[in-house]
């Protein structure tokens, strides 16, 4: 197995980190990323089968869990529940209560909502340069899923700024202070979901959170802390990565003549350049999985946006083609830890950028745009333009 350096917070490699899968890809199915000290599944089909391989999940076994620092143990009692982190028998089961109420059904009835919300945050556009992360890829996902969930809209700040504080922790470029800060969040958001939680115990509503607190298999329903976790998820998911793929999809749309846009446009901006680029799982027995030897206990990260740009799955797949035929990508996972809220995200994007292009025909970049070294998140640090 070849071993490759890159650092991740490299500038280079922040502003573009494509020919460094290329180089993985060509070097072999797996190799070992010494920065991370991680082997990794460079292409699609390793990528695929490794996001399935029920040998490998996302708990840490529990005989090689670490030892949680005491400043840490905030965001930990909180990840203890949290369905991306879980394995089944628990995933199964909170997977298939979330399920019954995070339908396709209620996500479609979302899609008038989406359109006028679009319409209201264009109407304040200004007419001179512009941040468009802020003024409408960020506003939408988060008042949207506030709505589905029925908590109030004008939290909507508040919870930005803990899920920011949350995420902070999967960054390659993480410190202590960025540690405690999602620690931090992470009690604040807790206390501040029971609250209301309990709220909405005493005071049912028709939103998400109520039908979470109802919903049973074999008269089993959710715990408190079940349902606090997966709301926060939920808050948290349901915002983060859909604003940087709304900010990464009007950059490429914007750099590629904006094309119209259809299901297949939106499939191959998400293909392009996904918001998520590497996903970790553990090792739950001896095995050997393209040519390497794992052991119980072993990390693999999985490089999903290099898998999105395999040439033996996308030809010419470093050509942004719109009228591509869709082939399923990696940017929501798969497996059992497929997004739960990739029907929203996908339904947001269309509607968003749709919306976006119609009422702006003449948008066009005001500056030229940066991602920001957030690695392994991909996103831009803002999105300058002008009406036209």
């Amino acid at each position: 197995m070849q071993q490759l350096r890159q650092s991740p917070s490299d500038p280079g490699f922040v502003q573009n980190p494509y020919p460094f899968y290329a180089r993985a890809r060509a070097a072999g199915e797996l190799v070992y990323w010494v920065d991370y000290g991680l082997v990794c599944a460079t292409s699609h089909a390793a990528v695929h089968a490794l996001l399935r391989d029920r040998r490998l999940g996302r708990e840490c076994p529990a005989e090689l869990a670490p030892e949680i620092p005491p400043h840490l143990a905030p965001f930990y009692a909180l990840e203890a529940h949290s369905l991306l982190e879980l394995e089944p028998p628990r995933h199964s089961r909170i997977r298939r209560l979330l399920t019954r109420t995070f339908t396709s059904a209620r996500i479609a009835v979302l899609a008038p909502e989406i359109k006028a919300l679009a319409h209201a945050l264009i109407d304040t556009f200004p007419e001179e340069p512009f941040d468009l992360l802020s003024g409408f890829a960020t506003p939408i996902p988060i008042r949207i899923i506030c709505r589905l969930l029925g908590v109030p809209e004008e939290m909507a700040a508040q919870l930005l700024a803990w899920s920011h504080a949350i995420v902070g922790m999967y960054q390659a470029r993480r410190t202590r202070a960025m540690e405690e800060a999602a620690a931090g969040a992470a009690t604040d958001f807790a206390a501040f979901m029971r609250r209301y939680i309990d709220r909405r115990r005493r005071d049912p509503r028709d939103d998400l959170i109520t039908q979470l607190i109802t919903a049973e298999e074999d008269g089993v329903h959710l715990t408190t802390d079940e349902l606090i976790t997966t709301c926060i998820l939920l808050l948290n998911a349901g915002h983060e990565a859909t604003v940087h793929s709304l900010g990464n999809a009007v950059k490429t749309l914007l750099d590629h003549g904006k094309p119209p846009i259809t299901e297949a446009t939106v499939e191959e901006t998400l293909r392009f350049d996904p918001p998520l680029h590497l996903f970790t799982r553990h090792v739950y027995e001896d095995a050997t999985v393209f040519g390497h030897r794992f052991a119980r206990g072993d990390q693999v990260g999985l490089l999903l946006a290099g898998a999105n740009r395999d040439p033996a799955q996308w030809p010419d797949p470093d050509r942004f083609d719109p009228a591509r035929p869709i082939v399923t990508n990696h940017s929501f996972g798969g497996g059992i830890h497929f997004c739960i809220g990739a029907p929203l995200a996908r339904l947001e994007i269309r509607i968003a950028l749709a919306t976006l292009f119609q009422r702006c025909p003449g948008l066009r970049l005001a500056e030229p745009p940066r991602y920001a070294d957030t690695y392994h998140f991909r996103g831009l640090t803002r999105l300058m333009v002008r009406r036209g």
